[in-house]
């Protein structure tokens, strides 16, 4: 039993997920179940074996220190695989994400057209949220390619690991990976100023290091992407107010306000009308009145802004649901269960 042959079984079931956990045969994830590969049961010692076959030394050596360690890896003519290595019961465990080779373009992955307009703005932040696996990655490769095909510009990216290979097109782009090219993203923000980009992505605003370059490289006239773990546009900016001291957290305010330009918080669904997942996604755009807002510590009030103002492309996370639902595209229980206002939108859909 060796990796190379549960991956490519995995792929066949057309699995985004795959786990390695000793006492248990390879699972798989497709479209949200979890699965048994037809493989014996993984032991500590096969699982070790697996990790080291993937990765460097260096990976390894992370891995000794921390108990966890994140990397990429590659199958030739078969595909990419995002990899986290970890600790449990006393034995190496393995989650692997599949990676697809080529980007998919924005009409394939049911986003609102608002988001292909973003990738027209000059400068700003871009947030990019949601839960893990909700997408987040692709999106931002699809906004990427857009501008790619279309600018005459510098695209650097700092990924932890890289996992969408980008090809230059009209852009010069450049891919840094965490651990390999640079230390940290806090770090690779640090200098890329330096480096001449028009646009930088950054795999996730972590910590508030990171947050502050980022936010920084948005007010120094750079367009700049990134992620965050938030389930709406609100939490969002809450959350980066908080990772911030409270003296510091008016001034943040004042930043933010000016930097941002649009949230972008997705989250899946299972799709009913046919294999495969879509997305709900709520847009929040950054008017006069939502820096107002940021402006004066009221994210609360975000969504009334939100709702009122669906002519400029926004949306609510409850609204874009309905919307997959009324088109016989995801089941009424899926939808309420992950509404943001179960009993609204129960009410909305009985309508």
């Amino acid at each position: 039993m060796d990796i190379d042959s549960i991956l490519k079984a995995a792929l066949q079931t057309g699995a985004s997920d795959i786990h390695i956990v000793a006492g248990h045969p390879p699972m798989v994830r497709v479209h949200t179940e979890m699965a048994a590969l037809d493989f014996p049961v993984v032991t500590p010692e096969s699982a070790m074996r697996m990790f080291r076959h993937m990765c460097h030394e260096e990976h390894v050596a992370r891995f000794e220190k921390i108990k966890d360690t994140d990397f990429s890896y590659e199958i030739p003519g078969l595909g990419r695989f995002r990899v986290n290595a970890h600790m449990q019961r006393q034995s190496v465990a393995i989650a692997m994400r599949a990676i697809k080779e080529k980007i998919p373009a924005f009409k394939d992955l049911n986003l609102p057209e608002v988001c292909h307009r973003l990738t027209y703005l000059p400068r700003g932040l871009i947030l990019v949220t949601g839960d893990t696996g909700s997408g987040k990655s692709t999106s931002l490769a699809a906004m990427i390619q857009s501008m790619n095909d279309r600018y005459h510009a510098h695209i650097i990216t700092l990924e932890d690991p890289i996992e969408y290979k980008l090809v230059s097109n009209k852009c010069v782009i450049e891919q840094r990976e965490l651990g390999d090219d640079t230390p940290s993203f806090a770090s690779g923000l640090r200098h890329v100023l330096r480096q001449d980009p028009d646009i930088i992505l950054v795999g996730e605003m972590r910590d508030l290091e990171t947050t502050a370059a980022a936010i920084t490289a948005a007010e120094t006239g750079h367009l700049v992407l990134s992620t965050l773990h938030t389930v709406n546009a609100s939490q969002t900016v809450e959350r980066i107010i908080d990772m911030y001291p409270s003296d510091q957290q008016n001034q943040i305010r004042s930043m933010l306000a000016n930097t941002l330009q649009a949230v972008i918080s997705q989250t899946l669904f299972k799709r009913t009308d046919k294999k495969g997942m879509v997305p709900a996604v709520e847009v929040m755009l950054c008017t006069p009145a939502v820096r107002n807002l940021i402006r004066e510590n009221r994210a609360f009030e975000i969504p009334n802004v939100i709702e009122t103002n669906r002519a400029l492309g926004m949306n609510s996370l409850d609204n874009a649901i309905a919307e997959l639902y009324f088109n016989g595209m995801i089941s009424r229980e899926d939808a309420v269960a992950q509404a943001a206002y179960p009993d609204k939108l129960e009410r909305m859909l009985a309508a």
